[in-house]
C-alpha cells in the first residue's frame, strides 16, 4: 500500500492549474498565490519537452497561452523558456493583458517542488509516450516528494507502468476505471472493499451520464475510496458537493472554495 500522507488531513480544497483566476494558469506564480492562501492541493499538468524535460503546461499546444506556437513536445526547455507565459492572459475581455511581456515563463515540474517544498501536487501527464512515466517518477524521488504528489493521467497505460515502478506514489483512477466501477455500482455489483485506495477525479456529469449522486459517493466512501471533483467555480455547487459527502472541491477559484470549506466547518 502507497503512503497516504497526501491524503492526511483529507485534502478539501484544490486550486486547479494554481491560482488560475488571478494569475496564468499553471505558472509559478499561480501555484505561490494559491500556496499563501492555504489551499490543500495544487492541480496542475506535465509533458516532456522534446529534450526530455518535464514541463508544466496543460495544453498540447502553445497558442492559448503564449506567444509561442506548436507543441510543447516539439520545443526544447530552452525555446519554451523563451515565451512569454503570460501573453494572453486577461481579466476584462481582452482589453487589458496585465501579465504581457512581465517575465511570466513556463515551468518545470522540479521548479514547482523547489519553490513549494512543502505543497502537495496532484500531477496529470498529458503524454501518450512512456517516458514521460519515468521522468515523472525520477523527478518526485529526486526531490522526495512521494508523500505529497498524486499521479494522474487519462492514459490508462501511464498510470498501470506508475503503479508498477513507483508503487510508493498515489494515483487517481482514469476514465476506463471509473466508468468500470461507475457501473458496477449501478448494478450493486461493488466488492465489499477495493484492494487498494481508490482516488476518483471526476466532473458531477460526463458523457451524458450523472457521475457525482449521493448514493455513488455514500457507496465508493464506504469502501475507503477518496472522491474529488472538478472543476467547480458557483458556491451552490461547492456546498452541494460538500453536503453529499465529497472529499474535494477542484476549482479555478481557490479563495471562493476556501471559504466554503471554512463555513462548513470540514477544515
Amino acid at each position: 500500500m502507497a503512503d497516504e500522507s497526501f491524503l492526511n488531513p483529507m485534502p478539501r480544497v484544490i486550486a486547479h492549474r494554481g491560482d488560475s483566476k488571478h494569475y496564468p494558469e499553471n505558472t509559478l506564480e499561480a501555484f505561490c498565490s494559491a500556496v499563501a492562501m492555504g489551499i490543500d492541493v495544487v492541480e496542475t499538468d506535465v509533458h516532456l519537452s522534446k529534450d526530455g524535460v518535464l514541463v508544466i503546461w496543460h495544453d498540447p499546444t502553445l497558442e492559448r497561452n503564449t506567444n509561442g506556437k506548436g507543441t510543447v513536445e516539439s520545443h526544447t526547455l530552452e525555446e519554451l523558456k523563451a515565451l512569454d507565459a503570460g501573453y494572453t492572459f486577461t481579466k476584462d475581455g481582452g482589453k487589458t493583458y496585465p501579465f504581457r511581456a512581465k517575465g511570466v515563463r513556463m515551468c518545470t515540474l522540479e521548479e514547482a517542488l523547489t519553490e513549494c517544498p512543502k505543497q502537495r501536487f496532484n500531477v496529470d501527464l498529458k503524454s501518450k509516450n512512456t517516458k514521460i512515466v519515468d521522468e515523472f517518477i525520477r523527478v518526485v524521488r529526486k526531490h522526495g516528494a512521494q508523500n505529497r504528489v498524486v499521479g494522474a493521467s487519462f492514459h490508462l497505460k501511464n498510470l498501470k507502468l506508475l503503479r508498477k515502478k513507483a508503487p510508493e506514489i498515489l494515483t487517481s483512477i482514469t476514465t476506463a476505471e471509473v466508468v468500470n466501477l461507475l457501473l458496477r455500482q449501478k448494478l450493486h455489483m461493488l466488492p465489499k472493499a477495493f484492494s487498494r485506495k481508490i482516488i476518483f477525479q471526476v466532473p458531477i456529469r460526463q458523457a451524458g451520464i450523472n457521475v457525482i449522486t449521493p448514493a455513488f459517493v455514500k457507496d465508493m466512501k464506504k469502501r475507503g475510496a477518496v472522491v474529488m471533483v472538478w472543476t467547480i467555480n458557483d458556491e451552490k455547487t461547492m456546498r452541494y458537493l460538500f453536503s453529499i459527502g465529497v472529499d474535494s472541491v477542484m476549482t479555478d477559484d481557490p479563495a471562493l472554495v476556501i471559504k466554503v470549506a471554512e463555513d462548513m466547518n470540514i477544515r
